[in-house]
């Protein structure tokens, strides 16, 4: 049989496409794999991990302002920040959704009862509170204790160690993010106490916790320590934004 010039181009285009089919399988196959995850060097026990921004260090808040944006005013010495009744700090950065590693006491020196006892609250976002108080033999109400999402979910359990001895919070939070259409696509606390699974992927809604200083949806804003008139000692702050 004879083969013209056009039958020719022909089969040589099928067999091109035949031969690219299986090439373009293999790239597709290759684009479908996971990215190669960066190393991150993970740091001292409880410390920062490479990747993390240390909020502070022991040794002063130069990354923190007042509600004014003046220099944050609370007291520093032996390697911790103490409320001082100067008011609320803030973070000089803003964040979204981030992972929060902080260490808290409170006072040694028990005074009071209920909210009145070791209370202060950590805002992510200026609006979203993560109760910090004194609950060990301490009895208040459920949504109000230690690690409690303020005013919308109690802890699963009560990890608080004594008066005066250090505690620390593992936070993963993802923000609450406005749509489109005008609705609220919630976000998420999980939350460890001194290690210890306190809150378990808790949607939070999008309204602002009890005493707030900020309220509405935004893409990023401050974290907050709450300033609540108990002279509670803050160290070891760090945060890693996701």
């Amino acid at each position: 049989m004879k083969t013209n010039k056009h039958t020719l181009l022909h089969i040589l285009s099928i067999t091109c496409a035949l031969c690219a089919a299986p090439i373009a399988a293999l790239h597709a196959a290759d684009a479908a794999k996971p990215a190669e995850p960066p190393v991150v060097e993970p740091g001292p026990p409880g410390g920062p991990p490479s990747d993390a921004i240390v909020l502070f260090d022991g040794k002063d808040l130069s990354k923190w302002r007042n509600a004014k944006g003046e220099d944050a005013r609370w007291r520093v010495e032996q390697g911790h920040a103490e409320v001082n009744g100067t008011g609320d700090v803030f973070t000089r950065q803003e964040f979204g959704d981030v992972q929060l590693h902080l260490e808290w006491a409170a006072p040694a020196e028990v005074k009071g009862a209920d909210q009145g006892r070791g209370n202060s609250g950590v805002y992510f976002m200026g609006r979203y509170e993560i109760q910090v108080l004194d609950c060990y033999q301490n009895k208040t109400y459920p949504d109000g204790q230690t690690a409690a999402f303020y005013g919308n979910a109690a802890p699963l359990v009560n990890v608080c160690r004594k008066p005066g001895e250090w505690q620390s919070y593992d936070i993963i939070f993802h923000a609450p993010r406005q749509q489109a259409d005008g609705k609220v696509a919630p976000g998420s606390f999980t939350v460890l106490h001194n290690g210890v699974l306190v809150q378990d992927h808790v949607p939070i809604k999008g309204e602002a916790t009890t005493s707030a200083p900020l309220k509405g949806i935004t893409a990023t804003a401050p974290l907050t320590l709450q300033d609540h008139g108990n002279p509670v000692r803050y160290r070891n702050i760090w945060i890693r934004s996701l």
